[in-house]
């Protein structure tokens, strides 16, 4: 993981089984778009045309992913290439790729009592207030995933990138919450 030091947008991804959330950052502070893109065919192939126009519309500085290659990573195989995908269209067009790993997530959301999708997810309301209307209600363990919540797992890997340090540091993230 990197800070965002030299002022320009970053945009997060976070892929899901029906498309991918994202969320595109001027500032920790300023959130300037956000939303879900839905395929229902062809998802590898589609979903990168959807993030091809985003990042053409967008232009971010920095793609925050998830790190699938770190060891605890329990994503399927075809979401491990689609995020690889995501990678190599960014560096295609000049963008630079940041990675975070769901313990980098963890860690950070950690100190706010965050455990869970859910609880991270109502911790990213408190820090973009902006999203607060598309916060899903609570998962019950017999229904599906909100299709929103992919909005909210991106914001918590950019908010994440935002501490600037790596696996650990949970300053910029507990700081935003009141915790520090």
């Amino acid at each position: 993981m990197t800070a965002n030091n030299d002022g320009g947008v970053i945009m997060a991804i976070a892929p899901t089984s029906r498309g991918f959330g994202y969320i595109v950052f001027e500032s920790p502070d300023f959130p300037m778009d956000w939303g879900v893109k839905d395929v229902r065919k062809n998802k590898a192939r589609d979903c990168l045309l959807k993030a091809r126009v985003l990042m053409h519309m967008l232009q971010p500085s920095v793609l925050i992913l998830e790190d699938v290659r770190h060891r605890n990573s329990r994503r399927s195989k075809r979401v491990r290439q689609l995020i690889e995908a995501f990678a190599r269209l960014a560096k295609e067009r000049g963008i630079a790729v940041a990675w975070c790993s769901r313990q980098d997530v963890l860690t950070a959301f950690g100190r706010t009592g965050a455990r869970t999708k859910d609880d991270i997810a109502y911790a990213v309301t408190q820090l973009v207030p902006e999203l607060a209307q598309r916060l899903p209600p609570r998962r019950r363990i017999w229904d599906s995933e909100h299709y929103s919540m992919a909005i909210f797992e991106a914001a918590a890997l950019a908010l994440t990138h935002f501490t600037g340090k790596h696996e650990g540091d949970d300053r910029f993230v507990c700081r935003r919450a009141g915790l520090r």
